[in-house]
């Protein structure tokens, strides 16, 4: 969507009439229906006059295209500039200009990231040539006008009231700045010449036109890449069961649509392969054109499998496929083709960092799109506000009268096949009685160590052999340093035991992360992943006495979210909130011993469960 547009001439008429602060707004009312912010009003008014009085230049077309407030569709960003026509070989083109009122900007040690004086503070904000450069390569790569008709886009920004190169053009920022230029406030006639260089000819606005009209599709270079990097890896193929979900899935994509919609629940447990078919559906579906995207509410998954489909090329190209479950609040109904949501089980009804956004994920995703698959294991809901249950569902479901299909992927590729294991942790834990009291005939490594030393000490061993390992812990340790990194989070002087949470920095990317065997992870960093040996500290919130396990939310961290309310839920119904509290811990346990391939090791803080848990095997 386009806020306002003109030709060229018309736009520098606007501004020399002092009338474009009123004009924007206007137009900004009458497309999104509320007015912008006082601070934006006042941006459009400071920033686009600098702009009319440079595109005044007769070395630019009169007859040239200009957007002001490009809305990117499936995204709440704009770009703020656009001037398009045709360059000295008749080839259409579009110039993107990211627009800055800054006067001063800091060089951070992050990868394009500034500090500058925005909002009434000094932030962190992206770095302006990187923001145009990703604007303009997702037009490039999910506008089907644009990849149909080769449109060469041309980033750049524009830093009016800046006059000081030091930091927004510092040496650590070059990759970027050769793909997007900035230019400063005295630096106008150098715009001037970058933007005349490339729009030799004026299109009458039209070209802006048909890349507002433009489907939103993923072009042909992407899917070829994402394509090309599941051929002949491992890691992703599907076998068995697997293939007939993802057969599945396709064929229902053929027939859903927005009258029509399709709902797809696959259930499986820990290991049996719902995120390999999940990713190979969004390869797959992108290929044959179809607006897909792979949804989860746990970062971590969305983080490394982004990570691993990136490859050679920015992870900025395919950040549009994957996204967070509380993102659908205001799409329109049946605006995605498919929509993915790999650990269903983690939906929560509200979205937003205070939970207060929003109706219900479950039927926003499902109202968003034509086909929903759902990836789902309800043993994993590990906070009281998951609410992913085929129930849920499916209640849904028929809300919007959609066709419900159920499969079930069986088999475990995870703990060394073992579905046994499973059982066993079920019984272990008190989830569930199964046959599997003891790890008789279960073929997997499952060890008690004495101490947190000693089971840090077991999994360097196996990091060290080159299977990947890491340790993790139930959430009773505040994370400190989250903002003190010298600081370490779990201790145990008594063992010689001191190792802090994994680093803020690397945040859903943390086992993929060079020295992250240091650091311990936890369910948020790691549920949806999978190791080849992990080691599991239990922390307070998890005891045994009599044989009995004894969960205790008072023993998770003030810093953990995944029980906060439950104080409101027992003052209402204390026996609920006990059963909710009960299985939260339980599953989390759960969820973090099954992240092992090959082998997990645990330890409980607690002696006396520490003891009783090294005599159940």
């Amino acid at each position: 969507m386009i806020v306002y547009s003109a030709t060229k001439a018309q736009f520098c008429e606007t501004v020399r009439e002092n009338r474009i602060g009123q004009t924007i707004l206007d137009a900004f009312r009458q497309h999104l229906g509320h007015n912008p912010s006082p601070s934006e009003a006042q941006a459009f008014q400071n920033s686009l006059n600098f702009v009319g009085n440079m595109l005044q230049a007769p070395s630019i077309p009169a007859d040239a295209g200009v957007a002001v407030e490009y809305k990117i569709p499936q995204s709440s960003k704009r770009i703020d500039f656009i001037v398009t026509g045709f360059n000295e070989e008749d080839k259409p083109v579009a110039i993107v200009i990211e627009l800055k009122q800054w006067t001063d900007v800091e060089t951070t040690p992050k990868d394009a990231i500034v500090r500058t004086w925005v909002g009434g503070a000094e932030r962190e904000v992206l770095h302006p040539s990187y923001q145009a450069w990703s604007y303009a390569q997702f037009m490039t790569d999910f506008n089907e006008f644009v990849d149909h008709h080769q449109v060469r886009l041309h980033p750049c920004a524009y830093l009016h009231n800046c006059h000081d190169e030091t930091g927004v053009r510092s040496p650590f920022y070059w990759e970027h700045l050769g793909r997007a230029p900035v230019f400063l406030g005295d630096e106008s006639k150098n715009l001037e010449n970058f933007i005349a260089i490339h729009v030799r000819k004026g299109d009458r606005g039209d070209l802006l036109y048909k890349l507002d009209k433009g489907k939103i599709r993923p072009s042909k270079s992407l899917t070829d890449h994402l394509g090309s990097l599941l051929k002949g890896n491992k890691e992703f193929v599907m076998i068995d069961e697997q293939k007939l979900v993802y057969e599945a899935a396709i064929y229902l994509s053929t027939s859903a649509t927005t009258t029509n919609r399709k709902v797809l629940i696959v259930r499986g447990g820990p290991g049996t392969g719902k995120s390999v078919v999940a990713v190979n559906l969004l390869v797959e579906l992108s290929s044959r054109g179809k607006l897909v995207q792979y949804v989860t509410r746990n970062a971590a998954p969305r983080a490394v499998y982004r990570s691993k489909l990136a490859g050679t090329i920015k992870r900025t190209r395919i950040d549009n496929l994957f996204k967070n479950s509380g993102f659908y609040q205001t799409c329109k109904a049946g605006e995605l083709d498919v929509l993915v949501v790999d650990e269903a089980h983690r939906l929560t009804e509200k979205s937003g960092l205070y939970m207060n956004e929003g109706e219900n994920q479950i039927k926003e995703v499902i109202e968003a799109s034509k086909l929903t698959v759902f990836f789902l294991d309800e043993d994993q809901r590990v906070t009281i506000n998951d609410i992913g249950t085929g129930d849920e569902i499916v209640r849904w479901a028929d809300h919007f009268n959609a066709e419900v299909s159920e499969l079930e992927l069986p088999s475990q590729f995870r703990c060394n096949g073992e579905s046994g294991y499973i059982s066993f942790l079920d019984q272990l834990l008190q989830i569930r009685p199964t046959a599997n009291t003891n790890l008789e005939g279960i073929n997997y490594d499952f060890q008690v160590m004495r101490n947190p030393s000693e089971l840090r000490e077991a999994i360097f061993q196996k990091n060290d052999q080159g299977l990947r390992s890491r340790l993790v812990a139930g959430y009773c340790w505040n994370w400190v340093s989250k903002n003190k990194p010298n600081l370490n989070d779990i201790c145990f002087g008594e063992y010689g035991f001191a190792m802090p949470w994994n680093l803020s920095v690397d945040g859903s990317l943390w086992l993929l992360t060079e020295g992250s065997e240091n650091q311990v992870g936890c369910i948020h960093t790691c549920q949806g992943l999978e190791l080849d040996y992990v080691g599991v500290i239990i922390g307070p919130d998890f005891k045994v006495r009599r044989g009995v396990v004894e969960t205790n939310a008072g023993g998770r961290a003030r810093t953990d979210r995944s029980l906060r309310g439950i104080k409101k839920m027992i003052e209402e119904d204390p026996q609920q909130a006990l059963s909710v509290a009960d299985r939260v811990i339980k599953n989390t346990y759960r969820t973090l011993m099954t992240r092992g391939m090959k082998g997990c090791y645990i330890w409980a803080s607690d002696f006396e469960t520490n003891e009783w848990l090294r005599d159940c095997i």
